[in-house]
Formats: C-alpha cells, structure tokens, sequence
C-alpha cells in the first residue's frame, strides 16, 4: 500500500484511492480559511483542493487540467487537483496558502 505524507503525518491507502479523500480522511487540513465551507466537494470545479503532489499519481485528467487553466491559477504551475488525483505509489504533499492554494508560501508541508 502506498505511503501518504502530508501536513507532518504519514498514513496508507489502497493503490487507485482518490487523493481528496485519503487526505481528509486522515484528518489533514487541505482547504484554506473558508474553502473549508465553499468548494465542490471533490467534482473538479472550484479548484480549492489544489496542492503539489511529489511521487507517483495518475496522469492529470481533462477536469484538472481545464481548471487549473483558469484564473487565480496558472497552468505552469506544478499543482494539481486532490480531488482528481489517484494515489498510485508513495507521495508527499504541500499544500499553499491563498483561497484556492494558489500562493506561492507554503501552508503545510509533508
């Protein structure tokens, strides 16, 4: 099973499992201020859930890549969407601060 760090905690999960959901499930903060209230709740649209993701993950889908194309994100970034990312191998996270994680300053680190 592969291994997760993020926010200072290190957990399991299945190969395949949906990164939004081992992260919250393993309580670990991944919405800044009131994103924690408004997002989509992991269908890809509002862009909230976005972190940077080191180790092995599925391929960026068609809904990840069209969001983080829109403003405040940028596509050259190196973010993607927890909630339409899979977990394939071990990973650590970084979440950034600003509403949607956009900044540039670490919020947490794995």
């Amino acid at each position: 099973m592969p291994q997760v760090i993020a926010q200072g905690k290190t957990f399991a999960c299945p190969v395949g499992a949906n990164l939004r959901q081992v992260l919250l499930e393993n309580q670990v903060d991944l919405y800044n201020g009131q994103a924690r209230l408004i997002n989509c709740h992991g269908i890809g649209t509002c862009g909230t859930c976005a972190v940077a993701i080191y180790g092995e993950v599925s391929e960026v889908n068609r809904r990840d890549r069209i969001r983080r194309s829109l403003p405040p994100h940028v596509p050259q970034r190196d973010l993607r969407l927890a909630c339409q990312t899979k977990v394939l191998g071990d990973i650590t996270v970084t979440k950034f601060d600003g509403f949607w994680g956009q900044g540039t300053a670490p919020a947490w680190t794995a």
